[in-house]
């Protein structure tokens, strides 16, 4: 019996979804506009996020050490910092390599080369090059490495100088983007949610009224609430998933247009791969939100009505 009445609830929702051909479709492509800027939200947070990602890797602190400061004592700095919680990665840079580093910068310029040359010994002393698991740690690394200076003896400074404040502002404003890309990309849903449910709400208030007269026969011969609900909140999901699967299906053409100009300016993301490996997860954020809002908005609007 409860299988029968099931289906009987799904039939009639279909049935109002086509029935209602015009009112069905503007709902569908309202919708398919909101699922869309919801799915290229995705794929532009992606990008961003991949591209965040890349300069994340290029800011660094660096400790430089005194010439003075033996291979044991920096390794063992090196070997404390390595343990904090806060760091992804230590670059240890001998000053043998530190030299060589010059040189090669430098190559073109051979004022420079053979005043170096003058000199009778290597007047680079050894560094680290530190990068946090997030840019906002840094403050806190820079101070645990300028904390460390006198460690090794009583008198003995081994550490010349942490360039954290030159990169502070590169760092801060980093982090700055992070937070706000965040912010912006939560408004922005939230704002789209209400949208797309005040939407599919109204286009689900217009149906019930176009069939009030028989919503009312219903509730006359005794018709439960929830199946008079039922097939408005099937018509609900039918919208935001037939909306959602368009949506997706549009995405694929799209990404493959795109996805040479995304790969050279974003080096790291390009539409197409991420669509690819990623399609199931696009499915479940594009399909799965208009399904949601559909059946959110249609139930929202049924009960409204019926206590009234």
């Amino acid at each position: 019996m409860l299988l029968t009445t099931v289906k009987r609830v799904i039939r009639s929702g279909v049935v109002g979804f086509f029935r209602n051909t015009f009112v069905s479709l503007a709902t569908v492509l309202v919708m398919m506009i909101t699922l869309f800027v919801i799915g290229s939200t995705i794929f532009m947070n992606e990008a961003l996020t991949a591209t965040l990602d890349q300069i994340k890797h290029k800011v660094d602190i660096n400790a430089y050490f005194l010439t003075t400061a033996t291979e044991d004592q920096v390794l063992d700095i090196k070997s404390k910092v390595e343990k904090l919680p806060e760091v992804a990665s230590v670059e240890y840079i001998s000053r043998e390599e530190a030299l060589k580093q010059f040189k090669s910068r430098h190559e073109n310029d051979q004022l420079t080369l053979q005043a170096l040359e003058e000199l009778d010994d290597n007047p680079f002393g050894a560094s680290l090059a530190v990068q946090a698991k997030d840019p906002s740690q840094y403050e806190v690394i820079a101070k645990f490495l300028e904390g460390q200076v006198n460690v090794q003896g009583e008198d003995e400074q081994i550490i010349e100088k942490v360039n954290y404040n030159q990169n502070k502002t590169v760092i801060d404003r980093l982090t700055n983007i992070i937070h706000l890309v965040e912010r912006v990309e939560f408004i922005f849903s939230i704002f789209l949610i209400l949208a797309s449910v005040m939407i599919v709400f109204n286009t689900i208030r217009l149906a019930i009224y176009t069939n009030k007269d028989e919503i009312e026969v219903m509730q006359l011969v005794g018709a439960d609430n929830w199946f008079v609900r039922g097939p408005y909140v099937v018509e609900g999901i039918l919208y935001g998933l037939t909306a959602g699967v368009v949506v997706l299906l549009i995405f694929y053409p799209i990404s493959i247009y795109l996805a040479p100009s995304t790969k050279s300016f974003f080096v790291a993301f390009d539409t197409l791969t991420f669509y690819l490996t990623n399609f199931g997860q696009l499915f479940i954020y594009v399909v799965g939100s208009g399904v949601i809002l559909g059946a959110v908005s249609s139930f929202l609007a049924v009960r409204r009505y019926l206590n009234a």
